[in-house]
């Protein structure tokens, strides 16, 4: 299988494919958010950031590169700690990082806890099955 740097363009175009195939079966968001990301830190960015936004505003989960206008928050976090908030889902790495200082949040914090909360047990398979296979292809 091919692996992808966290982050990378073509990362990204994969894990846009791959929320695209799960899209009809995952559950609608559990609140609705309109969130700003800045991730630091980031290998092969002239100025080693990236700029991304996660709305589920509409009734569906967007995640996409660039910012909104009008978020409801703005989360900072550096390119370690987003892999293990995205990717590994390693949240005592998260845990940490946030009590340490490492993920900085501008605005209403409950919605992103909201957000970070376990799925459905009706579905929670299939999510950690969509969290293994992206995991798989990141490097």
């Amino acid at each position: 299988m091919t692996s992808y740097a966290f982050l990378s363009p073509e990362w990204v175009e994969a894990a846009k494919s791959l929320r695209a195939e799960y899209a009809d079966r995952l559950p609608d968001p559990a609140v609705e958010a309109r969130i700003n990301v800045i991730v630091t830190e980031v290998p092969d960015r002239q100025d080693g950031k990236m700029l991304g936004h996660i709305d589920t505003a509409n009734g569906e989960t967007i995640i996409e590169e660039g910012h909104l206008d009008e978020p409801e928050l703005t989360v900072t976090v550096d390119y370690d700690t987003a892999r293990a908030a995205f990717v590994t889902r390693d949240q005592q790495k998260v845990m940490e990082a946030f009590f340490g200082g490492k993920i900085l949040v501008e605005g209403d914090a409950s919605r992103l806890l909201a957000l970070q909360a376990e799925p459905p047990p009706d579905v929670a398979p299939m999510m950690y099955e969509m969290y293994e296979r992206l995991n798989a292809f990141t490097s």
